[in-house]
């Protein structure tokens, strides 16, 4: 192939400016994103049912749904939770191959199975389905100094959130806050005085707000000589409090009507009172926008923040608009960080190439090639519907020490051949395609084999692998494609006849840099030569590597992704069970301030009455908003010092007792989980609710008292105080007075009764009818409340109810159908979320009849750490297959593999050693294997057989040609000295960028960057010595077969005098006393 494109340089132009625009075109349209969407589609079934328990929630509603829901194609797992709100939610996770189309309508025609079985009200509010992810890609916040907070609330609903939802990909759209509802306030003192009740009131509002469809006048068929028609009107729905307080009660045969007015106070107010928002202690009207399965958070915050511009010329008053919340600030600033970094990897590349090459043609062609073999792996992402992210990022800069080896290879073998035997550029070309075209092909088959396996991952952790590895073996299979088209061809047209020896004939830096590396090149010929008659010694001294590079494997923790600075903070905070909201948004002015005079601070969003872990009016959560990384580069102001420092003033300020505040950073994937470990303690044998408790709590103690876990709580709500109604079912059956009644009185006063909708500006909206709130404050006012008996006199509750005190449930939470309980925490600094893991298994296994079920990011660490040692196993034999039938040959491919304990040792001493200086001259960072460890793994593993294909396949040609295998081996060092450390120089200086980075996502970089610098660095280093004595040994102890040595013999590329001269030139640098114990160990 190389031949036919030396002739046709004009052809090879042409390829390569066609793979050029398809290049430039995909990054135009490819997305962008932080990661890739490696979430399972999920979906969420939220119920209503005001009033009720977490208990009654679970046992009439959840439970329903749940049970019917298994047996779901492709469910991988479920959760549901309740609490006292009367709100509760069905989770349901599927596996990340499902359809998410397929699932969602398999779910819904298994929802619409038992609609009709759940409770009345709730089948009144209607089941939601949702697909959107749970976390916030953006929060945006309405804010005013004249607009009242409900009338903005309302104008968000109506037009604001249906607009946002609009948007592709947007999920749901979350209102802090509640549209408005006709509020019917009613006055227990004074229904009972009208010897009324509030089915009553229900029932009156129910018949006289409704909508008449009265017809049209002279409608057809119409009577012989009708000359009009009209649409006829009436008024049936009500729709001002002024009307609904003139609904009738109770008309009286003396003409005195008793009003709705009479006995309620009525007003045009909010649905729900439940949550509250301020931005920097200031009230607002906060929306969370959250990302649908498929979405991409930069396109999505974009077009959201693009139609908020819009819509902002259409509020009403001084109203104005934020997003103080904004996830995809981070991900534009990460993306922006690496593409420096690729900058910078590629200019150091260049200077490498330069110094090496001392001729600004010879380093034109790898600097024209190289960007092309990129846009080749643009275009490659785009087809197979990737995105531009972190992941593939870091692959175009690692994979810029690779593709450059090509055109490195080939470029310095043809300079090689014209600087040693003067001939032409055209035909040095030719020759030196002959040469090096075989390990081009092998090369680029071998590093494929090493990076395909990664894409075979299952999981989060698989689509996390698959983007790295397809963008890698795309590059490089394009880099390999123009290393024998686009650099021959160039190579033969640009290059310009030298004579012999030219090297000699540099002077300044290039002469002194050539006389230093040629000594250099003389001394390295005979160590490995003292090495090649020392193979036992040494292969004890390798196999001492091997093992120490496998005991400090297991010294370094592990984990799954490293925790970065994402210029913003989360704040969980919970009080008391019980506690009010009062006191929470009292709690929440504390936190507010304290966090506002922390240095790096900039804004802070809080929301009262939830939180990740569950709604109730002792929840609140917080976002705290960090200035620019440029602003804080003074040591303690990065996300994880500034979170500490918070936590520990909240929890100094005395402003909460017996609950807690502490501020997390966010996890490094958002849509795994809340970061840190996550978990559910489930009660398999059925041990009832306070065991389970019980049992968490002793867990929970136990965690604590370990070194490893730090801040680990309890996530959702504790049980509270509950005040308990015990109905005397006879005493009510005596009296003539129904549960229905009962339930009535007690649905609608306490929690409030939906009864029917009215218009208000266009939009239907909904009645409640509740007690006011002075009448629902003690446990006597509930018992004083009437129902009807059965002579229709109203009697207090208290004849048939009594009342009192205990403790439950506030939050009703199952996982996979068991009863569960949700616990989180952080692994402290210095230790591995996977050894904190392997901990709480070892806890609860010694609790009978309990067990853990991982969840979040968790999960996703569980089940990658166990496909780890096989899929180790899996690219060492891909390799070694791909060899062997590459060479024709069993032993040869040993010879390879053996160097890549070699990189793997450099890998582990880098991590290793970085670990040991934590702490050390204010560097607070500790490394761990994760999945950038693996990957940076696999590519020194693919590189360091790379390296040892440039010799061995010079070796076996010269072998080939009648040569001993120690004189082939020699000679393939001296020959392949130069090219083996100018690639490899290349790759090391192009990742340092990566190795010592700063600002967003520099934490990922610095984790890869260690990996692959230090792994390089050190199988570069033994590699280099190792190999020529890896070929000797194994062709000592593997004799090549006949045929091998026939396929060897008509495939190769050097005729027996280039043997004998490369034999000879290698020998030159040896003493007479090396030469001889060099021919002496034949």
């Amino acid at each position: 192939m190389a031949k036919f494109f030396i002739d046709r340089p004009v052809f090879a132009w042409v390829i390569s400016i066609f793979i050029i625009l398809a290049g430039v075109l995909a990054i135009q349209k490819l997305p962008v994103s932080q990661y890739p969407s490696v979430a399972a589609p999920t979906f969420n079934l939220t119920a209503t049912y005001p009033g009720a328990s977490a208990q009654v929630m679970e046992d009439s509603v959840l439970a329903v749904i749940e049970r019917n829901m298994n047996g779901v194609e492709g469910l991988d797992y479920m959760s549901t939770s309740a609490d006292s709100s009367g709100s509760g939610s069905v989770t349901l996770t599927f596996t990340p191959d499902t359809d998410e189309s397929v699932a969602q309508l398999e779910v819904n025609n298994k929802l619409n199975e038992v609609l009709s079985s759940l409770p009345a009200t709730v089948q009144q509010y209607g089941v939601n389905v949702s697909k959107s992810r749970s976390n916030f890609l953006m929060v945006v916040a309405l804010s005013s100094q004249t607009q009242d907070l409900e009338e903005m609330a309302d104008y968000a609903k109506r037009n604001i959130v249906p607009e946002l939802q609009r948007i592709e990909g947007v999920g749901a759209v979350r209102l802090f806050a509640a549209e408005r509802a006709m509020r019917i306030w009613v006055d227990p003192q004074k229904l009972q005085n009208f010897n009324l009740s509030f089915a009553d009131v229900s029932s009156a509002i129910s018949a006289q707000n409704v909508q008449i469809s009265a017809g049209s006048l002279g409608s057809l068929p119409a009577s012989q000589g009708q000359t009009i028609t009209a649409t006829i009107t009436a008024d049936g729905q009500l729709s001002t409090p002024e009307e609904f307080g003139n609904i009738i009660l109770r008309s009286n045969t003396n003409g005195a009507n008793v009003y709705l007015r009479d006995v309620a106070k009525i007003e045009l107010g909010s649905e729900d009172y439940s949550a509250s928002t301020r931005l920097n202690g200031k009230p607002t009207v906060g929306m969370a926008v959250m990302l649908s399965n498929s979405g991409n958070a930069t396109a999505t915050a974009a077009l959201v923040k693009e139609r908020m511009a819009k819509l902002e010329q259409y509020f009403p008053g001084d109203v104005t608009w934020s997003a103080p919340y904004d996830t995809s600030t981070f991900v534009e600033i990460s993306i922006e960080q690496v593409v420096h970094t690729l900058g910078e990897a590629m200019v150091l590349v260049f200077i490498v190439m330069f110094v090496f090459l001392q001729n600004i043609r010879y380093t034109l062609i790898p600097t024209i090639v190289v960007p092309i073999s990129l846009l080749g792996g643009f275009a490659g992402i785009y087809y197979f519907g990737m995105s531009i992210n972190v992941l593939t990022m870091f692959a175009m800069v690692l994979v810029i020490g690779i593709v450059v080896d090509d055109a490195i290879v080939v470029v310095e073998n043809v300079e090689r051949i014209m600087s040693e035997e003067g001939l032409p550029p055209r035909e040095a070309t030719h020759k030196a395609m002959g040469q090096i075209s075989g390990a081009v092909v092998g090369i680029t088959a071998v590093l494929i084999s090493v990076f395909v396996p990664l894409a075979m991952f299952s999981g989060a952790t698989g689509k996390i692998y698959q983007q790295f590895a397809i963008t890698m073996v795309l590059s490089i299979a394009f880099s390999a494609f123009l290393a024998l088209s686009l650099t021959p061809a160039l190579c033969a047209s640009l290059l310009k006849p030298i004579e012999k020896g030219h090297h000699e004939e540099k002077t300044g830096f290039f002469g002194w840099f050539n006389r230093k590396f040629t000594a250099g090149n003389k001394r390295y010929e005979g160590w490995v030569a003292a090495l090649l008659h020392r193979a036992g010694r040494m292969l004890i001294v390798y196999l001492a590597l091997v093992a120490a590079a496998g005991l400090l494997y297991t010294r370094i923790p592990s984990s799954f992704l490293p925790s970065e600075d994402q210029g913003n903070l989360m704040v969980s905070i919970q009080l008391p069970a019980g506690a009010t909201k009062e006191r929470t948004d009292q709690t929440l002015l504390a936190v507010e301030q304290i966090a506002k005079g922390t240095p790096g601070v900039k804004d802070v969003f809080t929301v009262s009455g939830f939180s990740f872990s569950g709604s109730g009016q002792n929840m609140a959560m917080g976002f705290v908003i960090l200035k620019n990384w440029d602003e804080r580069k003074g040591p303690g102001e990065d996300a994880a010092s500034i979170s500490q420092k918070l936590t520990g003033a909240f929890m100094a300020s005395g402003m909460i007792r017996d609950g807690f505040a502490i501020a997390v950073n966010p996890p490094p994937i958002r849509e795994l989980g809340n970061g840190g470990l996550e978990f559910y303690l489930q009660d398999r044998n059925s041990h009832g609710h306070q065991a389970l408790v019980e049992a968490r709590n002793k867990l929970i103690a136990e965690m604590r008292k370990n070194p490893m876990f730090g801040d680990t709580r309890a996530a959702g709500l504790e049980d509270a105080p509950q005040l308990k109604l015990t109905i005397d079912r006879a005493a009510a059956a005596a009296q003539g007075i129904s549960m229905t009644s009962i339930r009535s009185t007690l649905g609608s006063a306490l929690g409030g009764a939906y009864v029917n909708d009215f218009p208000n500006n266009g939009r239907l909206q909904k009645v409640y009818v509740q007690a006011v709130p002075q009448s629902r404050m003690q446990a006597e006012q509930i018992l004083a409340m009437t129902v009807p008996n059965g002579q229709g006199v109203a009697v207090p509750l208290s004849t048939v109810v009594s009342a009192s005190w205990e403790t439950g449930m506030e939050q009703s939470t199952r996982f996979n159908g068991y009863p569960a309980m949700s616990i989180s925490g952080a692994v402290k600094p210095g230790f591995a979320s996977g050894d904190a893991m392997a901990e709480v298994e070892r806890i609860v296994s010694q609790m009978d009849g309990y067990s853990v079920e991982w969840a979040g990011e968790s999960r996703q660490q569980a089940s990658g750490s166990s496909q780890r040692t096989m899929l180790y196993g899996f690219v060492l034999l891909a390799t070694f297959l791909v060899l062997a039938a590459l060479y024709e040959s069993w032993s040869i491919p040993a010879a390879v593999l053996l160097v890549a304990p070699l990189g793997f040792l450099g890998v582990v001493l880098g991590v290793f050693g970085r670990n040991l200086f934590n702490g050390v001259f204010g560097i607070r960072e500790v490394f761990f294997n994760d999945i950038y460890f693996m990957v940076g793994m696999i590519t020194v593993v693919g590189l360091s057989a790379k390296n040892a294909i440039l010799i061995i396949e010079f070796a076996k040609d010269l072998q080939a040609q009648g040569k001993s295998a120690m004189e082939s081996a020699l000679a393939a060092a001296h020959l392949r000295f130069r090219p083996i450390l100018m690639t490899s120089f290349a790759f090391i200086l192009g990742v340092v960028p990566l190795y010592v980075a700063s600002g967003a996502s520099s934490a990922s970089q610095r984790s890869i960057g260690t990996a692959v610098f230090w792994g390089m660095s050190v199988g570069t280093l033994l590699s280099v010595f190792l190999v020529p004595l890896f070929y000797v040994l194994v062709r000592k102890l593997f004799k090549p077969s006949q045929h091998e040595t026939e396929m060897a013999a008509a495939h190769t590329n050097i005729s027996p005098e280039q043997a004998e001269l490369y034999v000879s030139a290698a020998e030159q640098g040896l003493s007479e006393e090396e030469k001889r114990d060099l021919h002496n160990d034949q």
